[in-house]
């Protein structure tokens, strides 16, 4: 079995590996925002969970390693394009890729990235790859619709707590179901424990959405990688605007719409007297109740997969860091 660093080991050695080869290629202002992206990285928890899911049925992981950088690949062109869309200027405590090069270079980096995962996919040597594609096709599309109810949202002055929680099951959660399904199918297991995979994976990313969107008012700006109080400046819907909007009455609701309608503030302001609103109605309080309610959600469809404890331990751990990161 495999630790989570030792697969964040072989997942950057491999990736290293693979950019060598993409720095070679030809035009240079194509691969250069791709190699920066990558560079730029995160803890790789995407192919760590496709990894510890075929690790659960299968020692030889590096048979998944290809699906595994597929993974990270889709995922690091998601957000650098969301980044252009949210207009951010920092990813993981560095220029996002289009403020480091220019939109028009991060738009199509992104896209021959998302070829990319594809080429890293098809290197994939399974009985079950029509399922996998299948899979990954799907999960790419919804991951595109989610996005553009997330873009919808900005137009809409109130959005629904279920179709905030739809939003985010698809823009987010349901890429993680899909890493840790496609793990299980890599390794030919039952359809049901790779459905049970899926299932999990989807509560954990309800749950690790959720926190996001906690951390970005309520978190350290050193720990979370993003600048805090960007979702507040964005007039972004999240979790705890849309309970906020729910919540809020009289002068205090006035408050709120007031600086979401402003054009003219200071920031720091801004995100002061909308995080002071927040604690003031316990919406801090009410969003990790329903952090809660996914992570156990979770707890409980994993502890039912029919594995041996021991070799689902590496995945707890895992899911527990995940989830461990208000500070």
């Amino acid at each position: 079995m495999y630790t989570f660093d030792e697969l964040q080991l072989l997942i950057n050695g491999e990736m290293a590996r693979r950019m060598t080869r993409l720095a070679s290629r030809k035009p240079a202002e194509l691969y250069a925002p791709v190699n920066y992206t990558l560079e730029v990285g995160g803890k790789r928890l995407r192919p760590a969970l496709l990894l510890m899911a075929y690790n659960l049925f299968s020692d030889d992981v590096e048979k998944a390693l290809p699906a595994a950088l597929a993974v990270e690949v889709f995922h690091n062109f998601t957000l650098l394009h969301d980044d252009i869309m949210d207009k951010a200027e920092v990813r993981r405590n560095m220029p996002a890729a289009h403020i480091k090069f220019s939109e028009n270079n991060a738009i199509l980096s992104g896209d021959a990235m998302a070829f990319i995962s594809y080429q890293y996919l098809m290197e994939c040597r399974s009985g079950n790859m029509p399922e996998m594609l299948s899979l990954f096709t799907e999960t790419a599309l919804e991951v595109c619709e989610g996005q553009q109810y997330d873009m919808d949202f900005e137009n809409r002055s109130e959005v629904s707590e279920n179709e905030y929680l739809k939003m985010i099951r698809l823009k987010t959660a349901v890429l993680l179901g899909c890493s840790l399904k496609a793990g299980a199918l890599l390794a030919e297991i039952s359809d049901e424990t790779a459905n049970q995979l899926y299932q999990f994976g989807m509560n954990l990313g309800m749950a690790f959405q959720l926190q996001d969107d906690w951390l970005d008012t309520f978190g350290n700006q050193k720990n979370f990688g993003k600048k805090i109080g960007g979702d507040i400046l964005a007039n972004k819907k999240t979790y705890l605007l849309v309970k906020a909007l729910e919540n809020a009455t009289g002068d205090v609701k006035k408050r709120l719409v007031s600086w979401l309608h402003g054009t003219d503030f200071n920031a720091d302001k801004k995100i002061n007297a909308v995080t002071e609103i927040y604690q003031q109605l316990g919406i801090a309080d009410l969003t990790e109740k329903k952090i809660e309610y996914f992570i156990r959600t979770a707890e409980k469809i994993f502890d039912s997969i029919p594995v041996n404890e021991l070799r689902k331990e590496p995945l707890n751990l895992l899911t527990k860091k995940m989830l461990g990161r208000k500070k």
